[in-house]
């Protein structure tokens, strides 16, 4: 799914997203091996369709590493972050922008700090997406439970999804990304396919609530990324989950 992403690369180069999805890379790199690996990892993050590439070539002065630590960079710790900025130049990496909550912000920066090699330093400013807070709020750590197997929602996950709405019906013209997860137990494609289903059946119930359904951004992330450890009960429990994220 395409995000509204803002993410400069500086060497010059910069990765900046749009409202629409879009993402443009510019800026001056030093040679093609590096402008062409870095929009290649962009296209593979983000859709071939969604990257303008408009980088250019020129002589200058990279640090040590410096083609392979943006390429590190680019991976799923930014993938969380959106309306952010990834900056390097030379050896000084910042990354600013919006989570979803205070464990996903955590989350990002132990991803970007793992991605770091020696001679780099990093400067995070991630913050809590405006609203997040309330949809948070709400959903307090609950489950939204379904049947079994299936993308049936139970009483219970419609009380809870009846309290959702009345919120997000309060973030006038915010835009929702709801995404459906699983444990590992079975095949990974069924997996995906069932948390997918589930996550078109809370977009189906927040609309009978009066949400406008193309305000609602749907997902299916199957066991990827996990919470808990799948190898308790609770933490399956935990990982057979719906999120909600607050995407502009």
């Amino acid at each position: 799914m395409k995000r509204n992403l803002v993410w400069p690369v500086v060497l010059c180069a910069t990765v900046m997203g749009t409202a629409d999805g879009q993402v443009a890379v510019s800026g001056t790199v030093p040679d093609d091996a590096t402008r062409s690996a870095i929009v290649q990892r962009l296209r593979a993050l983000y859709g071939a369709d969604a990257v303008t590439d408009r980088l250019v070539v020129a002589p200058v002065l990279a640090p040590p590493g410096w083609s392979a630590q943006v390429q590190r960079l680019l991976g799923p710790g930014l993938q969380t972050v959106g309306k952010g900025e990834l900056k390097v130049e030379g050896a000084t990496v910042a990354v600013r922008g919006e989570v979803a909550s205070d464990t996903a912000r955590a989350q990002a920066g132990k991803d970007l700090a793992a991605a770091m090699t020696p001679g780099f330093t990093l400067h995070t400013a991630l913050r809590v997406a405006p609203g997040q807070k309330l949809l948070d709020a709400v959903l307090a750590q609950r489950i939204i439970e379904f049947d079994s197997g299936r993308a049936t929602l139970r009483p219970s996950g419609m009380a809870i999804l009846d309290e959702m709405a009345a919120v997000i019906l309060q973030l006038k013209g915010a835009r929702i990304e709801v995404s459906g997860h699983t444990d590992n137990v079975g095949q990974r494609a069924a997996n995906v396919a069932l948390s997918e289903a589930r996550a078109q059946a809370v977009r189906a119930y927040l609309a009978q609530k009066g949400v406008a359904p193309e305000s609602v951004a749907v997902s299916g992330l199957g066991p990827d990324r996990p919470v808990a450890d799948n190898a308790t009960a609770d933490g399956r429990a935990r990982n057979r989950r719906i999120e909600f994220k607050v995407a502009g």
